[in-house]
C-alpha cells in the first residue's frame, strides 16, 4: 500500500509538471565554423565567434533562405541565443519547421521574427503557411478548426522599446511546450501561441536562421543553446 501511495504521488507530480529538463543546455554552434549547419556558403559564414548572414546590393535575394541546423529535429525545447541586426533587413529563427526545398535551403513553419524596424520583432509568423499567428503583446489560441481568439497581455509598442536597435545585441528565448509556443526578447514575453489547429499545428521539425529578401543586410548570432525537454 505504501508503494502504491508513493507511485500515485509520483504520477501526480508528473501531471503537475509535465515538462522537465533532461540535462543542461548544449551549445549547438561551436563558435568556430558551421559544422552541424547547412546553408548557402555565399551568404553564411563565421566571424569573431558569430554566425554571420550577409546579402549585398549586387546579388539581391530572390527568395528567403535559411541556415539549417543539421543535427536533427526539435520537439519540446528551450532555445536561447543572442542576435545583432544591422540598420536594415529582416530575419528570424524557424522552429518545428519543415524543409521545403533542400537545394535552395527554403524552410516553412513557425518563426520567431526579427526585423530592423522593430515592427515585427517578437511576433510569431508562420513562414510558407498561415502568416502572422500572434502580434507582439498577444496570446493567441487557435482551436482545432483554425478559429483564433486573442488576448492582450502587454502593449506591443511598449514591449518593442525593450528591444535594442541596429548594431546592438539582443537575447532571444523560445520555449515550445506541447501546444504552447512562447517567445521572449531581453527577458520580456513578446508573443505566445497555443496552437491546436488540425493539420496545421506542428509538434516537431527543424531549427533554421533566416535571411530575408529586401535591402542588403547583415545579421549575427551567437551563444546558441538548446535544452531539449521531456515530451509532454
Amino acid at each position: 500500500m505504501q508503494t502504491l501511495r508513493i507511485t500515485l504521488v509520483g504520477l501526480s507530480i508528473l501531471v503537475a509538471f509535465p515538462l522537465v529538463a533532461q540535462d543542461v543546455p548544449r551549445e549547438i554552434f561551436n563558435g568556430k565554423d558551421l559544422s552541424g549547419w547547412k546553408g548557402n556558403p555565399d551568404l553564411w559564414s563565421v566571424k569573431d565567434g558569430c554566425i554571420k548572414g550577409t546579402t549585398t546590393a549586387d546579388k539581391p535575394l530572390k527568395f528567403n533562405t535559411f541556415l539549417i541546423w543539421d543535427a536533427g529535429q526539435v520537439s519540446n525545447f528551450e532555445l536561447e541565443f543572442d542576435y545583432k541586426l544591422g540598420a536594415e533587413g529582416n530575419s528570424g529563427i524557424q522552429y518545428r519547421s519543415k524543409i521545403m526545398d533542400e537545394e535552395k535551403f527554403i524552410v516553412g513553419g513557425y518563426q520567431a521574427d526579427i526585423d530592423a524596424s522593430l515592427k515585427f520583432a517578437g511576433i510569431n509568423y508562420e513562414e510558407k503557411g498561415r502568416g502572422i499567428l500572434a502580434q507582439r503583446g498577444q496570446r493567441v489560441t487557435i482551436d482545432v478548426s483554425g478559429s483564433k481568439s486573442a488576448e492582450a497581455f502587454g502593449d506591443g509598442v511598449e514591449l518593442g522599446k525593450s528591444i535594442h536597435g541596429a548594431g546592438q545585441w539582443n537575447h532571444y528565448r523560445l520555449v515550445a511546450n506541447g501546444n504552447k509556443l512562447s517567445q521572449s526578447i531581453n527577458g520580456a514575453l513578446m508573443s505566445e501561441v497555443i496552437d491546436d489547429q488540425e493539420g496545421k499545428s506542428s509538434k516537431e521539425g527543424v531549427l533554421a536562421f533566416q535571411i530575408h529578401v529586401g535591402p542588403p543586410m547583415e545579421i549575427q548570432f551567437k551563444n546558441v543553446r538548446l535544452l531539449e525537454l521531456i515530451p509532454k
